[in-house]
């Protein structure tokens, strides 16, 4: 099986820094991180497939896409952290009803980040509707 691949938005901080957070000390083999605001390659093939990067991060593992708190309960799942905030947040989003609780928070804290940051929430959207989700 390919090395699982974590896409998130690299606009946002909170992403960002959890992001760089699992790839240097989350213990997942050969985890690959790809910015999915700066691939839009990447973001258009996966948006054709049905997933939109401004509904969540995801985790591709071979042709399977895991979207939204599937895949961040995925990550924290594997992870080995030895990060104070991961210590926290794994055993959190680690088990799927919490993180199917907890995601939205995460995605609220999300849109006001790249709100004060003057970045859409949506990055392939045309317009003054990309400010909205």
């Amino acid at each position: 099986m390919p090395a699982p691949v974590l896409v998130f938005d690299g606009g946002c901080p909170f992403c960002r820094h959890f992001a760089e957070l699992s790839e240097l000390r989350g213990g997942i083999p050969d985890l690959q991180i790809r910015d999915g605001r700066a691939d839009h390659a990447l973001r258009a093939a996966l948006e054709r497939r049905g997933y939109r990067l401004a509904n969540g991060a995801m985790v591709l593992l071979g042709d399977r896409v895991l979207h939204g708190a599937e895949a961040i309960q995925w990550i924290c799942a594997r992870m080995q952290p030895s990060d104070q905030l991961l210590n926290l947040m794994a055993p959190l989003l680690a088990a799927q009803p919490r993180s199917r609780a907890v995601y939205p928070l995460l995605l609220l804290a999300r849109r006001l980040a790249l709100g004060l940051k003057g970045l859409p929430v949506d990055p392939s959207a045309p317009g003054p509707s990309r400010f909205r989700s």
